[in-house]
């Protein structure tokens, strides 16, 4: 396997960004910065593509932890875009008191929909963001994605929420590479090597997918190379998570 080179990757992201902005005569970039390594690359990247004067950054709490707001401002700082606050907290507790006059759910019956609900939220506001400054700012600006391979590879996003974006500069590099990338850019320490988390259920993202990040590049690798009973639980989740990529469509 090849070494990776970040400098190298890195400046080919500039180019696919900034050729595919030309191309379609766009202005800017907007996307959530969670206070993650995933989302502090993006910016970084689309900084450096665009100039910080075309980002913008929207922190989207919603009963969250106050460091992750603390570290995306970290994020925003460094590199220099704008940082919008948009709080959902009162937004989805006015959905949980109308979902009360259905029925009465319990707790574990609801603990699913609740923690997807919250990335759909932020997609529908940060794509509602995206329009307003367009029309704001005479400009179009994209909704930036921020899922790396092994996310994708397990079906780790909430469809309709985090899949939602309109240029994903990530995607193709996984969660090792994704470090490395944000090395060469210098993303603060304390962001890029924060545990993963999804910031909604309270559990890092290996604990709730119950494999490591690695595991999960070994297996897309070669799953020869992992325990066998690993790569079958890698592979039960990917297979699992498959219908989020496809709609079944009827063709006449």
């Amino acid at each position: 396997m090849k070494a990776f080179n970040a400098k190298k990757e890195v400046n080919n992201i500039i180019k696919f960004i900034q050729d595919y902005y030309q191309k379609n005569n766009l202005g800017g970039a907007i996307l959530g910065i969670s206070g993650g390594k995933d989302s502090a690359v993006v910016a970084a990247l689309m900084t450096k593509a665009l100039g910080c004067e075309n980002v913008i950054g929207v922190t989207l709490p919603c009963h969250s932890k106050k460091e992750d707001k603390n570290d995306a401002k970290l994020i925003s700082d460094y590199y220099g875009f704008e940082l919008i606050n948009f709080d959902l907290t009162s937004i989805f507790d006015t959905f949980k008191e109308e979902l009360q006059k259905i029925g009465d759910f319990g707790r574990e019956e609801v603990k699913n929909s609740d923690i997807n609900l919250k990335p759909r939220f932020r997609m529908a506001a940060v794509y509602y963001l995206a329009a307003l400054y367009s029309a704001l700012r005479r400009k179009t600006y994209l909704v930036a994605g921020t899922s790396n391979k092994s996310e994708l590879y397990v079906g780790y996003f909430t469809k309709g929420g985090d899949s939602v974006h309109d240029i994903a500069p990530i995607a193709n590099y996984t969660v090792e590479e994704v470090i490395k990338i944000g090395e060469y850019l210098n993303v603060p320490k304390e962001v890029l090597y924060k545990k993963p988390s999804d910031g909604l259920s309270g559990q890092s993202d290996e604990e709730k997918l119950g494999v490591t990040y690695r595991e999960i590049a070994t297996c897309m690798e070669d799953k020869t190379k992992l325990d066998k009973k690993v790569a079958e639980k890698i592979e039960k989740l990917h297979q699992n998570n498959l219908h989020k990529f496809h709609i079944p469509t009827y063709e006449r």
